[in-house]
């Protein structure tokens, strides 16, 4: 659109409205979050971080868009507590972090004998005071179902946070597992990958989801009519807290299906009111 002689980026101009639009909507009415696993990706300067902004800026930056991310480097190693206080410090009141559980408990030790461990992710999300999120246990995809490994490792999660299980076999989706959930108030997984199939039930107040890619992992973008989809199946839900995260770190796609998805829930949102 060309005004008074100047050229204007109708589509920017829709962009920053929606992102107004969302973060107005959330200080009434923050029942859900959607967000990006992780936030430091050197692929997203230029694309989604502006080519001059040092990293250390890049988690401010990233909130001033987002309310929430999801933490993946917990995975991979223990981090000190206060890494985790000057992140929370670095981020408004309103911002949130979901924990991925370390790697020892769910693939190395899978599941047992993991009392130490829990013990320590539970301090890390103690850290994060009002700004813990959920904590997530992703299971390896060579863990089949076992009821009896998971009911023992249920008994030993923390009721008083957001426990999540994401599971990587199908064998794992069915009625009795998701009842061993409700019992504990843990929080089944909905998950969109190549792995397993889609299951969309809920098994918490607290719905927790995570988008891997499809047909072409990490690389994979969510097209629009798939987006719509899925924000019908989650509002269906009608739960109290929704926790959202987009894994498909390539090029920034995770960054642009978040904040669709994000639209669209805000969309059913305003309808249901």
């Amino acid at each position: 659109m060309t005004f008074n002689g100047m050229t204007i980026d109708l589509s920017s101009i829709e962009k920053l409205f929606a992102s107004a639009a969302f973060f107005f909507y959330a200080i009434f009415k923050m029942n859900w979050h959607v967000g990006t696993s992780g936030w430091s990706y050197g692929g997203w300067r230029g694309l989604f971080y502006p080519e001059d902004l040092p990293t250390s800026e890049w988690l401010a930056f990233y909130a001033r868009h987002f309310t929430t991310v999801e933490i993946n480097m917990t995975f991979y190693r223990f981090p000190r507590p206060e890494t985790l206080i000057r992140w929370a410090e670095a981020t408004p009141e309103n911002f949130t972090f979901s924990l991925k559980a370390n790697r020892r408990i769910t693939h190395l030790k899978k599941l047992r004998e993991v009392q130490g461990d829990l013990r320590y992710m539970y301090i890390l999300a103690q850290s994060l005071g009002k700004k813990i999120g959920c904590l997530l246990f992703q299971l390896p995809p060579s863990l089949h179902l076992d009821l009896q490994l998971l009911e023992d490792f249920l008994q030993q999660l923390e009721p008083r946070f957001h426990n999540v299980i994401e599971f990587r076999h199908p064998s794992w989706h069915t009625e009795a597992v998701y009842e061993r959930l409700r019992e504990h108030k843990a929080i089944f997984c909905l998950v969109s990958s190549r792995q397993v199939p889609p299951t969309v039930v809920a098994t918490n107040p607290t719905v927790y989801g995570r988008f891997h890619g499809l047909t072409s992992g990490y690389r994979y973008f969510y097209q629009e009519a798939e987006l719509k989809e899925w924000a019908a199946n989650l509002t269906q839900l009608q739960a109290e807290d929704y926790f959202i995260y987009f894994n498909n770190d390539y090029q920034a796609h995770a960054v642009d299906n978040a904040r669709r998805l994000r639209e669209l829930l805000l969309s059913h949102s305003r309808r249901a009111d």
